[in-house]
């Protein structure tokens, strides 16, 4: 990002295709679906090249970006009423039924992905970032920086977040 503030263009065209893919899904996890996903995606990269002239290295990049990336997606359910809006129905996958023909591996994986977004999906706001950030690699002490909130804060979150999965999921977490 340094390398990019004094003007080298390549810098960015290398960390954003370091970032992109992780942040695209965290953004998906997120509760974003279709143009949301790239909408709040792009704003963040955009914010991104805005502040170039303005990054200080205090953060890795990627917990800025994070942080720049989980800034766009509020707004974003700000924009529309609908702070707490998550996956519809139409959305996530329908599980594969279990009376038909044995489905293929990919079919049963997809079908469990699609129960454990929807049970994600379910979970308040803070609980639901930090375990999706944790999700993504970061320590607690990143999860912190990007939320704002502290350690003790992050753990206990994802403590009641993973509580609650399992409650919702059973034997399939």
């Amino acid at each position: 990002m340094l390398a990019y503030r004094k003007g080298d263009v390549s810098a960015f065209e290398c960390l954003y295709a370091r970032h992109k893919d992780e942040l695209f899904s965290f953004i998906y996890r997120s509760g974003g679906h279709g143009a949301a996903i790239e909408e709040v995606a792009q704003e963040a990269w955009e914010a991104v090249v805005r502040s170039a002239t303005r990054y200080v290295p205090s953060a890795s990049f990627r917990t800025w970006l994070y942080q720049i990336a989980r800034q766009r997606l509020a707004d974003y359910w700000r924009r529309r009423d609908n702070r707490h809006a998550l996956l519809s129905d139409q959305d996530i996958p329908e599980a594969a039924d279990s009376s038909a023909e044995p489905a293929a591996e990919h079919d049963n994986f997809s079908a469990i992905e699609a129960r454990v977004m929807r049970a994600i999906g379910t979970l308040p706001l803070e609980q639901r970032d930090a375990l999706l950030l944790k999700e993504q690699g970061f320590s607690l002490a990143e999860i912190a920086d990007i939320t704002g909130d502290g350690q003790e804060t992050v753990k206990s979150r994802l403590r009641y977040a993973r509580a609650q999965l399992r409650e919702q999921l059973g034997d399939e977490l």
